[in-house]
């Protein structure tokens, strides 16, 4: 379910829509969600001085109702 809320907001701020990603993974400290987009869109979710991401965190955070959600940004750039 969070995942799902978080790829239909990423897929709102983004040009090209079709091409968000995102992985649910279990860790030790809890949920992290893994956001994946086109390397052009890469600055749109981030924002100027991460302030989108900081926004899109802190919904999700919202959303999940108490339990702590991480929230990555992937550069698919770096990853290889």
């Amino acid at each position: 379910m969070l995942a799902d809320a978080l790829e239909h907001l990423v897929r709102g701020i983004v040009d090209k829509p079709d091409d968000v990603e995102v992985r649910a993974r279990s860790t030790r400290r809890g949920e992290t969600l893994e956001v994946r987009v086109n390397p052009e869109d890469l600055g749109r979710v981030i924002g100027r001085q991460g302030r989108t991401a900081n926004s899109v965190r802190t919904v999700v955070n919202a959303i999940s109702g108490g339990d702590h959600v991480r929230v990555d940004v992937i550069d698919t750039d770096r990853r290889r």
